[in-house]
């Protein structure tokens, strides 16, 4: 009986739905090639234009400076990129992951937590030369420490990636079982021990995935480096001097007159959106490996 009634509840499929459905699979269809036109063109430009630069010199020497002559390569531009955005995560993981805690862990849903979570949105959607020009004038201007070194371009991009960090943290962290919380608690752990023990080492695939993201973005930033680290053809491990970097190699070279130095830019940009890849690929595969785990 109850079968019966269940197939009379379901309207019969008709030729006007069938039409329907199939234009509203083509238009989905169409509108997704559509966003992926402009992400094909660039890739295609960027192996066009950028796989010509590549040589063992290109990624074995540092840009010259010079006007005649051999450009040089962007070593210095892959090493400065990486130590700043080094600088950067030790800055903005640790704090976002320590906010993503009080706020799963203790906060809840207080005044303050949700004022909190506020203006880590807020901050999610401030544009990144907004965070460039803050960091020049708070301590480029006042000249604290000097005037443009590398650990004030990280500084720039840890306030980048500390909302990413933060909201990407708190989700993950709310998604691990209280079961598992209160079985601990209830065997006498401290509250301290639980979180260390127990909720970190559970969501920390999660984790790292979204600190990985975060890494991602601040990495192809060039605007917070344009106002507190400044442009220089050497590298340096000290960080408190000028330090060349990707986003800025590629910006300097981009619009000169020579076609040599506009073909560097095309390497250090493909160099750039590889490295990114890289690291996005990373995020996605330790996320797969999370959800396979038993």
């Amino acid at each position: 009986m109850s079968v019966s009634v269940t197939r009379a509840a379901i309207p019969p499929l008709t030729r006007r739905r069938r039409v329907t459905d199939n234009a509203m699979r083509g238009l989905a269809l169409a509108l997704t090639l559509l966003a992926l036109v402009p992400l094909v063109l660039i890739l295609y430009y960027l192996l066009k234009k950028g796989l010509s630069a590549f040589s063992v010199d290109f990624f074995t020497t540092d840009p010259t400076g010079r006007f005649l002559g051999d450009p040089g390569g962007i070593r210095s531009a892959i090493l400065g990129t990486i130590e700043i955005v080094v600088i950067a995560s030790a800055f903005a993981i640790p704090i976002g992951l320590g906010v993503a805690l009080w706020l799963v862990e203790y906060g809840k849903d207080g005044r303050f937590a949700n004022l909190v979570r506020y203006f880590i949105d807020v901050m999610t959607g401030v544009p990144s030369v907004v965070f460039g020009l803050f960091v020049y004038i708070v301590l480029v201007v006042t000249q604290v420490a000097g005037t443009f070194a590398a650990w004030k371009g990280a500084v720039a991009l840890s306030l980048l990636m500390l909302p990413i960090v933060t909201r990407s943290a708190e989700v993950v962290l709310s998604l691990v079982p209280d079961s598992l919380r209160e079985a601990a608690l209830a065997l006498g752990a401290p509250r301290w021990r639980v979180i260390l023990r127990i909720v970190i080492p559970t969501a920390l695939p999660g984790i790292v995935t979204g600190s990985l993201l975060a890494v991602a973005r601040a990495a192809g930033e060039t605007a917070p480096l344009l106002f507190s680290v400044a442009f220089v053809n050497g590298w340096s491990l000290d960080p408190s001097l000028r330090m060349n970097s990707l986003p800025l190699q590629i910006f300097n070279d981009v619009g000169q007159a020579q076609d040599r130095l506009v073909t560097r830019a095309w390497g250090a940009a493909l160099t750039l959106v590889l490295m990114i890849l890289i690291l996005t690929l990373i995020a996605r595969v330790v996320q797969r490996r999370s959800r396979l785990a038993p």
